[in-house]
């Protein structure tokens, strides 16, 4: 075999690989419960199903939570900064925060985006088991889970991340 037809044999086995490699890491993305219903804090609902063609995150705060109350401003601005490009924002108040709390912190705060009580923590279960506060979902168009943040995430690596994912059609 000549030295061309090596380095091309090579370069198929190459992106057959990387082909296969990312067609793997598609797989070992989690999906998103779709079927999970969330309660908004006015009393209106929503499936998570209806947010299929958004990116969405998805944040698990508590009002008692002092490093949730801290990364709010930066939830809103995030989602100020990405909404009209098709970023959605649920925030997920914890089934133990007093529903008067929550609808009062998000009126007092102007939260921008959906606010809900998991009353029964049917919710938290759904993504997974939610230990602490705050958890945050990055959830692509297609309803994959792309990333899960334990604590107040990097919120330049996530705008990053947002921007990459808002640039995929789906």
């Amino acid at each position: 075999m000549n030295s061309e037809r090596k380095i091309i044999a090579f370069a198929t086995v190459l992106a057959f690989v990387a082909l296969a490699a990312g067609i793997f890491a598609g797989w070992n993305r989690a999906v998103a419960p779709a079927d999970v219903t969330f309660i908004g804090v006015r009393g209106d609902q929503f499936a998570m199903s209806s947010l299929k063609g958004k990116v969405v995150l998805v944040n698990f705060w508590a009002t008692s939570c002092t490093v949730c109350v801290g990364e709010m401003p930066k939830m809103v601005q995030t989602y100020e900064k990405y909404r009209d490009q098709g970023l959605e924002t649920v925030a997920v108040a914890m089934s133990y925060d007093p529903p008067d709390r929550v609808f009062a912190y998000a009126q007092q705060n102007k939260l921008p985006f959906r606010v809900t009580l998991d009353i029964f923590g049917k919710a938290m279960q759904a993504f997974g088991g939610v230990r602490g506060t705050p958890t945050t979902f990055l959830v692509d168009r297609r309803g994959m889970i792309v990333q899960r943040f334990e604590g107040e995430p990097d919120f330049a690596a996530l705008g990053q991340l947002i921007e990459k994912e808002l640039l995929k059609n789906g």
